[in-house]
């Protein structure tokens, strides 16, 4: 008997040579077809606005090298009469490279999903866009989770017994990881009830700065001088949040003072002024401007208007420009702006005294 004629469990070497061949051929011709579509549609998803094309070529993208291996092996044992321990070895081999690949699919396919719903709806709701992020790490968990205890259960194991034994270690775990969990239990509360979502400047206690990510453990912002804050979730949720992202106008109060010398008919009309160069600003909205009390050293008033946008550089600009014309008019006027003053009246006493003295010895 030949060498090639030689049995091994159950085939000779000559069938085992061409099972080789045959799973090389189909590992080679996968990874050459697959890359050939890939490139095709990947192509014709740059030119189309459709998802679907996008969905496919990130799929063909993300099979892995385990999978084509095993598609290879399986393909190349078809020439072969296996033992059914063997057989039986390979078809869980298949179906765990199966189920691995499908889990690395789903999840491509939840990000790509992610990704699109963050490009539409940024601009318009930012705060769906941090609930689906949080939703789509959830979707992720879940999905790995299915798919781990569906390899369990393939190779055997009791997934009754183990579940039962995870909700038993799962208590332990929570009381020793209290601070994290609270983190996390956190990072849902913000996620649904959304008292700030990414792009929302926010003041909490003394820190200040735009949301960058809502993670699970912590928050991270970015402070108006640059650096990054980062608070932990249970901390934000403890404290008093200002959110100016949400202000759809900016209440302004500002005082003047002007001297004591100015003229009654002046004092009556600087309200007036002050409500005359308001209403000339297209996004301020005037309410009201008294003479509100009289000063150590000057005439003070008191102006509130609105601001028509949140937007804190339109405010800076439009104060400015009040301020411009208030100082203009009040110089074309005649008004003069009060800074503090002391007037400090002094009598000559010791002349005083000597002129009496002299009086009462005349008398004398």
């Amino acid at each position: 008997m030949g060498f090639f004629e030689q049995q091994f469990y159950g085939n000779s070497v000559k069938d085992w040579i061409i099972a080789i061949g045959v799973a090389i051929a189909a590992f080679v011709l996968l990874r050459i077809i697959i890359s050939f579509v890939y490139r095709r549609v990947r192509a014709f998803a740059k030119k189309t606005k459709t998802g679907v094309d996008d969905l496919v070529a990130n799929m063909l993208n993300n099979i892995r090298f385990f999978f084509y291996f095993i598609v290879a092996i399986y393909f190349g044992s078809l020439i072969l009469d296996l033992p059914k321990t063997l057989d039986d070895v390979l078809t869980r081999l298949i179906i765990i490279a199966f189920l691995g690949q499908s889990a690395i699919w789903g999840s491509g396919i939840i990000s790509l999903w992610l990704e699109h719903y963050k490009q539409r709806k940024m601009q318009e709701d930012a705060a769906s866009v941090t609930t689906f992020s949080a939703l789509g790490f959830l979707a992720k968990l879940t999905l790995w989770t299915v798919i781990f205890l569906l390899v369990l259960e393939n190779l055997g194991v009791d997934i009754t017994a183990l579940v039962a034994g995870l909700g038993v270690g799962g208590i332990a775990i929570a009381l020793a990881v209290q601070n994290v969990l609270g983190d996390l239990f956190a990072s849902l509360s913000i996620v649904l009830d959304k008292p700030f979502v990414i792009g929302d400047f926010i003041i909490v206690d003394d820190y200040m700065g735009s949301v960058e990510h809502i993670g699970l453990k912590t928050t991270r912002l970015r402070s108006l001088s640059g650096e990054q804050l980062v608070m932990a979730n249970s901390d934000l949720l403890k404290s008093r949040i200002r959110n100016y992202k949400r202000m759809f106008e900016r209440r302004v109060v500002f005082s003047i003072g002007v001297i004591y010398q100015t003229p009654y008919e002046k004092v009556a009309a600087i309200p007036g002024m002050i409500r005359e160069i308001i209403e000339k600003q297209e996004l301020a909205r005037f309410d009201r401007s008294h003479f509100k009390e009289y000063g150590a050293s000057s005439l003070n008033y008191e102006t509130v208007y609105w601001v028509k946008s949140p937007d804190y550089n339109q405010y800076m600009d439009i104060h400015q420009a009040i301020n411009l014309e208030l100082y203009r008019q009040f110089e074309e006027e005649g008004i003069e702006f009060a800074y503090p003053t002391q007037t400090l009246f002094v009598t000559n006493e010791t002349q005083t005294s000597l002129s009496e003295l002299n009086d009462n010895q005349e008398r004398e």
